[in-house]
């Protein structure tokens, strides 16, 4: 049996959120460290604004951790725009290596946990992850400028407007811990609607999720929370389906940060929130200081990416999609031996 979960010796060390104004009123409004009225944050736009996200999210990262950029060794980034030129842009002027990433909504699992290898693996002693997505881009990417006024179908959802940063550090100095990472293998299972992105993802969240409890020998009682980012309403009902019909039963303790991070009654986002920065501003403003003060003590964070592109959309191609784990804990979980 292939064995490709990864121990970790690290945690975060410290972690921010910048988002857009439907954010901001959304249920998780107060946790954000910042939020932009117009989603322009001062530039002329939309392309700008979410590279200037990606900047101020490092910067208050950095700022809450009492550290300066020498202190940290590389960036792992990522978001929506083609060539990731958000982050290429935003992080400029920071000077660190930069490691650029494509991961589509899994972007912030996939660069924490790269920061991880590295800092578990002693090549650096704290490495950053950054990740963002901006509702306005991905429209006029994806699909056309908000401008045009197109419907949207009810297995649809909507892109955060928000950036998130992470910086990983050694255990000693984190108040939560990253104790395995379990990169995902891509797949494909004939899904091509670009309006049903949940539907594409779901079955490379269940392959993850089944490979971590057949090589850690543990089941869904023994977390607080299963939660993926994101599959929204639709693509969670299918992927907590896939585990039922597998035998693994996680709907006491399963959640989405696409589903978490708007009120459905009262904003109109459909099947929920995506983005690279949907995931990531949760994690960043409300899984980790829930698992900090201890409210949550044992956390599957599970990134979900479909990773297609405008032409592979326009040439009818089916969606590949890929689901990074993390499995986090709390401080006081220390001696907690996860397999």
């Amino acid at each position: 049996m292939r064995n490709d979960l990864i121990l970790t010796r690290c945690g975060i060390a410290a972690a921010a959120s910048v988002v857009g104004h439907k954010e901001a009123a959304g249920p998780l409004g107060d946790r954000f460290d910042l939020h932009s009225a117009d989603d322009k944050f001062g530039q002329t736009t939309w392309e700008r604004a979410e590279a200037e996200m990606q900047h101020i999210a490092l910067t208050t990262a950095l700022s809450k951790g009492k550290l300066h950029v020498g202190d940290v060794g590389m960036v792992f980034a990522g978001d929506l725009l083609n060539q990731c030129v958000g982050a290429a842009y935003g992080l400029a002027d920071f000077d660190l290596p930069y490691l650029g990433l494509y991961g589509a909504c899994s972007t912030a699992a996939e660069g924490i946990l790269l920061a991880s290898a590295m800092v578990t693996g002693g090549f650096c002693r704290r490495a950053a992850a950054v990740a963002s997505s901006h509702y306005c881009t991905a429209e006029r990417q994806y699909r056309a400028p908000v401008e045009y006024g197109g419907q949207r179908c009810p297995t649809a959802q909507w892109t955060v407007t928000g950036a998130g940063a992470f910086i990983v550090g050694e255990e000693e100095e984190c108040s939560v811990l990253i104790r395995a990472v379990l990169p995902g293998t891509v797949l494909e299972k004939g899904v091509r609607d670009v309006s049903n992105m949940g539907a594409a993802m779901a079955p490379a969240a269940a392959d993850t999720l089944l490979r971590f409890f057949r090589q850690t020998g543990r089941k869904p009682a023994d977390f607080d929370l299963i939660v993926t980012g994101d599959l929204g309403y639709e693509g969670g009902d299918i992927l907590t389906e896939l585990m039922r019909l597998s035998g693994v039963d996680i709907r006491d303790v399963y959640g989405d940060c696409g589903m978490m991070i708007y009120n459905r009654k009262t904003q109109d986002t459909h099947a929920g929130g995506s983005g690279c920065g949907c995931s990531a501003v949760v994690l960043a403003a409300y899984l980790l200081p829930a698992i900090a003060r201890g409210d949550l003590s044992r956390v599957l964070f599970l990134g979900t990416g479909a990773m297609m592109s405008p032409q592979s959309i326009q040439q009818g191609r089916f969606i590949p999609a890929v689901a990074h784990l993390l499995c986090l804990s709390g401080g006081k979980e220390r001696t907690w031996k996860l397999c």
